[in-house]
């Protein structure tokens, strides 16, 4: 027991850590990106000043100046609110959050045996068999590490248990606001969570027919033995990816916050650090959906052609290479890989946020009713026809389904690869600037040569 509490402890550090760091920096993204597609100045006026030198940081202070006027801003309440539950609604909203963070899995299982060894009086760091488990380490009376806070057998179950709870947290502050567009803002959140809660579960029902397992750390294994679940899936993931959007209510379903119809929706009437937190929840739930779309379609923490003995290149039976890598350096790999994956799935959210118009509320349950929810439906019913005819067929179909798998991984690590070389690229290439005028008042600035206002700082 002690020992489990001791790796427990760093492992709560490390998601907690990165869910609250990485939901404050998304504030930053949404103002940045939005302003680099609205071809405008982004958040450049928080400075920092150190004698004559301004830092601007490219608008990253501004997430910290933010949570400085929220925690000094005025606290208000409505006079006839219910206190009590006023009060619970913030807590609630970010609770579920941090509960999901315990069975989602960041890494492989660390063998304690394994990390390093002496031979020959020099420390060496051993590869471990690509199968297999770990083995109780006599030296330091360790068990197996699991990268995961709390490994339950029962996985998905559990988060959709929790996810489930953030409708309370949005019905009870509408309703203990006093206030009716704050009701008509809770209403629609119910609403809008529980129906897209049923395509959110029906949706990963044959990715769960497929892995055989609803335990997240397995959904990685197979993914790492096979191919990526949005493979074998890709219905599933895009209603899946859909719904989850949906679950977070940000742009194209944000219809509970709709400010031209209610205002704010239903935290209109907080203010301060109760406000904050409703904030801060929905960022770090496009953290946590992202985790969850890392973890049962984008592979989890393993990446192409690495496994736990090394570099593996093969095609089917065939095998092109292989390097032995240490088992301390693939289990930092593919941390790292999960993390990187995450981060890039919150970006593409929030490209979508600044890239897609608001639907109606009677597009959004149309889309969800008639349109999602028949598709997943009928994605179980394909799956399970084509898994029995796969079940029935004789090997060679295994293996030739296992050929295209290593194809889709040859695929992955191409396209990989060239997106990190042009992102690189990207932002080491300077971009010419456009120096023609463009507006009426620039006219009128460049014909009398100056302006009383002094540039911004991009």
């Amino acid at each position: 027991m002690p020992n489990y509490i001791l790796f427990t402890i760093p492992k709560i550090m490390i998601m907690v850590g990165f869910l609250l760091n990485v939901g404050g920096i998304l504030t930053w993204v949404d103002r940045r990106q939005s302003a680099m597609i609205q071809d405008r100045v982004g958040p450049n006026r928080a400075v920092l000043k150190i004698g004559s030198l301004e830092l601007r940081l490219f608008g990253l202070l501004h997430p910290a100046a933010d949570g400085v006027k929220l925690i000094f801003k005025e606290d208000f309440m409505p006079p006839k609110a219910d206190k009590l539950l006023y009060s619970l609604a913030p807590i609630l909203a970010m609770i579920p959050v941090f509960c999901l963070l315990a069975v989602i899995p960041f890494g492989d299982t660390i063998c304690p045996d394994q990390l390093f060894a002496k031979v020959d009086g020099a420390l060496s760091f051993p590869s471990i068999a690509r199968s297999g488990v770990c083995t109780f380490d006599a030296r330091t009376g360790l068990q197996a590490i699991d990268l995961q806070i709390a490994p339950l057998d029962v996985g998905v179950l559990f988060i959709f248990a929790m996810a489930g709870q953030g409708i309370v947290s949005a019905t009870i502050s509408g309703w203990a606001s006093d206030n009716k567009f704050s009701l008509m803002g809770a209403l629609r959140a119910a609403s809008q969570m529980v129906s897209y809660e049923v395509t959110l579960g029906l949706s990963i029902i044959g990715a769960l027919m497929i892995y055989g397992t609803v335990r997240m750390a397995d959904m990685v294994r197979w993914q790492a033995d096979h191919t990526w679940g949005i493979f074998v899936q890709p219905v599933a993931f895009f209603i899946f990816f859909a719904a989850l959007v949906a679950e977070s209510k940000r742009v194209p379903f944000d219809l509970p916050e709709a400010e031209s119809e209610l205002v704010s929706g239903y935290f209109t009437e907080y203010s301060g650090m109760k406000f904050g937190m409703f904030m801060t929840a929905e960022y770090m739930e496009v953290v946590t959906s992202s985790m969850l779309l890392v973890t049962i379609f984008l592979g989890g923490w393993s990446l192409p052609f690495i496994h736990r003995d090394g570099v593996t290149i093969a095609f089917g039976e065939t095998v092109l290479a292989h390097q032995a890598l240490p088992h301390l350096a693939v289990t930092l790999i593919g941390v790292l890989a999960f993390f990187a994956k995450v981060l890039f799935l919150c970006w593409i959210q929030c490209f979508i946020r600044w890239s897609l118009p608001r639907f109606r509320y009677d597009q959004l349950m149309r889309l969800c009713w008639k349109m999602l929810l028949p598709v997943s439906l009928a994605n179980i019913f394909v799956t399970g026809v084509v898994w029995l005819l796969v079940d029935m067929a004789p090997p060679s179909v295994a293996a030739a389904l296992q050929f295209v798998g290593d194809l889709t991984m040859a695929f992955v690590a191409v396209l990989v690869t060239y997106g990190v070389f042009a992102a690189v690229t990207g932002l080491l290439r300077s971009r010419p600037k456009d120096g023609r005028i463009v507006g009426q008042s620039a006219e009128i600035t460049a014909r009398i040569g100056k302006s009383p206002i002094s540039p911004m700082q991009a």
